[in-house]
């Protein structure tokens, strides 16, 4: 029997990621006809794990930091997300990041579950040896939850390989021997993969070039506008200006820059590697970070922060084509807004799966011994990207819904079958 499900409670804060992501599961659950059972074992988080770390900090006090560790799912295989430090993480962040991995993994068809981690604090006020002390004790806390074939951590805001090399060095001493595979997005000389650095961007490009070939849209005769000029948003203006578009505006926390004939994209990020941010760039006029997204492109690319398309901008959004580098860039508030104007919408959890894509590469790698070429890596990446798209396009016209919905139906679906085929409930 179809499951009727019962009318959401209203939701106290529109902008609350969990929210926004249980909005598009239920939508696609209520379009697949999932039952009843599969719908309460697919919505709810396998583990969520409270720590709290004593740490010495360097004048000689213990602060104690509070972390989590939520494992969404470990249906398709061991599960993967990355760890944040950040003073805004919370529990239902952690929590609705971590079913975002676990869909954006099964979109990508690649043999993960989801998770996700974080630790409250400022890692900008933070000494290197704070921020170390505090990871291994982290590692050492999550000793049970991380493991090669478990649970395997990456980089996320306010974290990096060198973060990744101290939980792969504490975690191989508490096991006794050397596990490179527990994480991902390592140095490259502790088992990193090349290719890694530009994953993500890649994959949002490969995602854009998909949908402009079925909007007929030519990249040569293009404009686009990217948020955020941090590794994802930079790489991504880089990759879409090889492929012939025009980028006319980018941005950072500084502000954002315009120029209607267009930026030189590789002179942006060199200005960026010298200066550390795009603050006194004269490559184009000054706008607003709000602005930016309204601009008169025909592709948008948000690659900064969550909710940055709302219900209150969205009918002010020209782009034909939004391709979100950034996880969580659109409420669901605004989803059926962009969806009546007509704008197309390739969602977070297709258009950046390049990243864990390329991080599954690495964990093979890892374990294989033998690493591949970058040649080999992008190859292989491109083609999950592309075959993803195209599996999401087929689910859309097949269920008459957005490209956002069908990326949910497709990454539901799966899992669900799989569950179903196991017995695990």
């Amino acid at each position: 029997m179809t499951l009727k499900f019962k009318e959401p409670a209203p939701i106290t804060d529109e902008l609350n990621p969990l929210e926004s992501m249980m909005k598009r599961f239920d939508e696609a659950a209520r379009i697949l006809g999932l039952d009843e059972s599969t719908y309460n074992a697919l919505k709810s988080p396998e583990k969520a794990v409270i720590v709290s770390l004593p740490v010495t900090m360097d004048n000689g006090k213990v602060k104690v930091f509070q972390g989590y560790r939520v494992v969404h799912s470990s249906k398709l295989g061991p599960s993967k997300g990355g760890i944040r430090y950040s003073m805004g993480v919370n529990l239902d962040e952690v929590k609705a990041l971590a079913a975002w991995m676990t869909w954006k993994c099964a979109v990508v068809g690649i043999p993960y579950g989801g998770a996700k981690g974080g630790i409250q604090c400022e890692p900008r006020e933070m000494s290197q040896g704070e921020l170390e002390r505090l990871t291994r004790s982290f590692t050492g806390a999550m000793r049970d939850v991380f493991g090669p074939e478990r649970d395997i951590p990456a980089p996320d805001m306010g974290t990096n390989p060198e973060t990744m090399a101290w939980i792969m060095d504490e975690y191989s001493k508490l096991v006794g021997q050397a596990s490179p595979a527990v994480v991902t997005g390592k140095p490259l000389v502790l088992g990193g993969s090349l290719g890694r650095v530009e994953a993500t961007g890649r994959g949002v490009m490969v995602s854009a070039r998909s949908a402009m070939a079925k909007l007929k849209m030519n990249p040569s005769q293009s404009t686009c506008a990217v948020q955020g000029f941090g590794n994802v948003g930079s790489i991504s203006a880089k990759l879409l200006e090889r492929q012939g578009v025009t980028i006319v505006a980018i941005s950072d926390i500084s502000g954002a820059y315009h120029n209607e004939e267009g930026l030189d994209i590789e002179e942006a990020i060199e200005y960026v590697r010298k200066n550390k941010s795009l603050e006194g760039y004269k490559g184009g006029k000054i706008i607003t970070n709000e602005e930016i997204l309204e601009l008169d492109v025909d592709i948008l690319v948000p690659a900064a922060l969550e909710d940055q398309i709302t219900e209150e901008n969205a009918s002010r959004i020209k782009a034909k084509l939004i391709v979100e580098g950034a996880n969580g860039p659109t409420a669901s508030t605004a989803d059926k807004i962009l969806d009546d104007n007509g704008i197309m919408v390739v969602p977070d959890i297709l258009a950046n799966a390049g990243g864990v894509s390329v991080s599954y590469f690495e964990w093979v790698q890892n374990r294989l011994g033998y690493f591949w070429t970058e040649e080999r890596v992008n190859r292989r990446a491109d083609r999950v990207m592309k075959q993803a798209f195209d599996d999401v396009y087929k689910a859309a016209k097949k269920y008459k819904c957005s490209l956002r919905t069908a990326a949910y139906i497709v990454a539901i679906k799966k899992v669900a079958d799989i569950s179903k085929l196991r017995g695990i409930f």
